[in-house]
């Protein structure tokens, strides 16, 4: 079955996206990538486990994580923090 897998992966320059390039080409099951420098964003597809792919490419020594992880863990904190400043203010207010 055909996956996508998104990863942020921290690369500095056309060096490192060459070697994320590299590793992806050499993996089985990868059909197709894309490997977004600017963005420091990997897009990966074929018939992959997900957690193999960021395993290989952490082998590279770059920062890798999974991109979508991220955006939530991000958004939830976001949530996290309003919810505490309303709490605070409504305590505020009825002392």
């Amino acid at each position: 079955m055909a996956e996508t897998v998104v990863l942020k992966v921290q690369m500095s320059c056309e060096g490192c996206s060459g070697a994320v390039k590299r590793v992806l080409s050499k993996m089985e099951g990868v059909e197709s990538f894309d490997v977004d420098l600017k963005e420091q964003k990997v897009t990966v597809k074929g018939n992959v486990n997900p957690e193999e792919v960021l395993q290989t490419v952490s082998r590279t020594g770059k920062k890798t994580e999974f991109w979508q992880v991220e955006s939530e863990s991000k958004e939830a904190a976001s949530a996290a923090s309003e919810s505490e400043a309303k709490e605070t203010t409504a305590a505020a207010v009825t002392a």
